[in-house]
C-alpha cells in the first residue's frame, strides 16, 4: 500500500488520529490478563478507572468500565484479573485504553494451575536439570543480595553470614518483592549484580507470604533471567513450605533467608577447627612417617652392616682359600721342579764324561787342549796331558 502523503500534501493530525482509531477498532473485543495497579471509583461517577499492568514487563494500559461492571467484584491493587475489553483510541488526547465489559478475578486455583503448566514447560526445557546447576564458590569476594529495603530477610541474611564470616562483603540491591513492579525490579537488580565482576554469588531473598505475595518469584520472565545468569544464584524465598519456581531454577535452594546466610559463606570457627584437625592429623602423619623412616634407616644400617660383615668374611675366606691354593700350587710346582732337576741331574751325571772317567777311562789332550782321538793326531815326542777321574798326569808320546 503506497503512502498517500507527501511533503506537499500532508495529513492533518486529526486525520492520522482518526485512521489510528479505525485500525484499533478493527481489533475487536479481546480477553486481557494483567495485574491491577490503580483503581479509581469516584462516588456518583458512572465510569470507573483502573490501570492494568503486565506482571512480567514494564507495560500498562488504562482500563475504563461502567460502574456496574465492578459491582460484586472484589478488587484490590495487586490482584490478578482477566478483562474482556475493546481497545479504544481516544482521538482528542491521542491515548490508547481498554473499554471493559467484564472483569473476572483470577482465583488461587487458576493461579496454581497456571504455575503447574509453567513448571512443566520449564522442566521440559531443562531449566530444572541438576547438571546445569553450578557450585557456589567456597569464599565469595562479594555477595550480591536482592531483597526488600530494610526487610527482615535482609537482616537475616546479613547477620547470619557475618556471624559465620565477619569479613564477608555484600552489595545489597533493594527492590520491590511483591506487587506489580516486583518482577521487573528483581530482574533489573539481577542484571546489575551480574555485571559486577566482584560479585561471585547472588542471593534473592524474601520473607514468607501468601501465594499471591510470592507469585513474582514464580514468574516466567524472572525464572528465565535466573537460568541465563552467569553468576550462581541462591533462592531464599519464604519459609520451608513455600516453593516458588525460582527455587527449582536457582543453583541452590535455601529454605529461609537465615539458611541462605549460613550456606553462602563458611563458618570461621568450623574452618579453624577443621584446620586444627588437619594440622594435628598432618603432625601425626608426619611423625608416623618419620618414625617409619627412622626404623627403615636403622634396619638398612643393620642389614648393611650384616651384609658388609658377611661380604668381608666371605672375602677373607676367599682370600685364605686363594692363598692356600697358591701355596699348594707353588709347593707342588717347586716339588715338581726339584724332582725334574734331580732327574735331569741324574741324567746329566750319567751322561757326564766324568762318570766315564770314574769307570777307569782317561781323556788324552794335546798341549793345545785338543782331544786326541786317533794315533795320527800326535807325533812321537809330543807332550800330552792325560785327564783322569781324579786329576791328570803329563806324558810324552814315545811310540806305538
Amino acid at each position: 500500500m503506497t503512502n498517500p502523503t507527501s511533503p506537499e500534501a500532508p495529513w492533518p493530525v486529526r486525520t492520522v488520529a482518526l485512521k489510528i482509531a479505525e485500525w484499533v477498532a478493527r481489533l475487536g473485543e479481546v480477553w486481557v490478563e494483567g495485574q491491577v495497579t490503580q483503581l479509581s471509583r469516584r462516588p456518583g461517577a458512572a465510569t470507573a478507572f483502573l490501570v492494568l499492568r503486565d506482571p512480567a514487563a514494564d507495560l500498562s494500559l488504562t482500563v475504563t468500565c461502567r460502574r456496574e461492571v465492578l459491582d460484586g467484584v472484589a478488587l484490590a491493587e495487586g490482584a490478578r484479573v482477566v478483562v474482556h475489553a475493546r481497545p479504544d483510541f481516544y482521538v482528542a488526547r491521542g491515548t490508547l485504553s481498554l473499554r471493559a465489559s467484564e472483569i473476572r478475578p483470577v482465583g488461587i486455583g487458576e493461579l496454581l494451575a497456571r504455575l503447574e503448566r509453567l513448571k512443566r514447560l520449564l522442566h521440559a526445557e531443562g531449566l530444572f536439570a541438576a547438571e546445569r546447576k553450578r557450585r557456589l564458590p567456597f569464599l565469595p569476594r562479594r555477595v550480591g543480595l536482592i531483597t526488600g529495603r530494610a526487610s527482615a530477610a535482609e537482616r537475616d541474611v546479613l547477620e547470619n553470614a557475618r556471624r559465620r564470616w565477619p569479613a564477608v562483603a555484600f552489595r545489597v540491591e533493594s527492590v520491590a518483592v511483591q506487587g506489580p513492579t516486583a518482577v521487573a525490579s528483581v530482574v533489573d537488580a539481577l542484571h546489575r549484580l551480574q555485571a559486577d565482576r566482584e560479585v561471585d554469588v547472588i542471593v534473592i531473598a524474601r520473607g514468607g507470604g501468601s501465594v499471591e505475595d510470592l507469585l513474582p518469584f514464580s514468574d516466567e520472565t524472572l525464572c528465565r533471567a535466573v537460568a541465563a545468569c552467569r553468576t550462581p544464584v541462591v533462592s531464599a524465598i519464604g519459609h520451608e513450605p513455600d516453593a516458588p519456581l525460582l527455587d527449582l531454577v536457582a543453583d541452590l535452594r535455601c529454605s529461609t533467608p537465615t539458611d541462605a546466610g549460613r550456606r553462602i559463606v563458611p563458618d570461621v570457627a568450623e574452618e579453624q577447627a577443621r584446620l586444627d584437625g588437619l594440622r594435628a592429623r598432618g603432625r601425626r602423619r608426619l611423625g608416623a612417617l618419620v618414625d617409619r623412616a627412622s626404623d627403615d634407616v636403622a634396619a638398612l644400617r643393620h642389614r648393611g652392616r650384616h651384609r658388609l660383615v658377611s661380604r668381608v668374611e666371605g672375602a677373607v675366606a676367599e682370600a685364605v682359600g686363594l692363598r692356600d691354593r697358591a701355596r699348594r700350587c707353588i709347593v707342588s710346582r717347586v716339588d715338581t721342579a726339584v724332582a725334574a732337576l734331580e732327574h735331569a741331574r741324574a741324567r746329566v751325571t750319567a751322561l757326564s764324561p766324568a762318570a766315564t772317567l770314574r769307570r777307569g777311562y782317561a781323556v788324552v789332550q794335546r798341549a793345545d787342549g785338543a782331544v786326541v782321538r786317533c794315533r795320527s793326531d800326535v807325533d812321537e815326542g809330543d807332550t800330552v796331558r792325560i785327564r783322569l777321574a781324579e786329576g791328570g798326569i803329563g806324558a810324552v808320546v814315545t811310540g806305538d
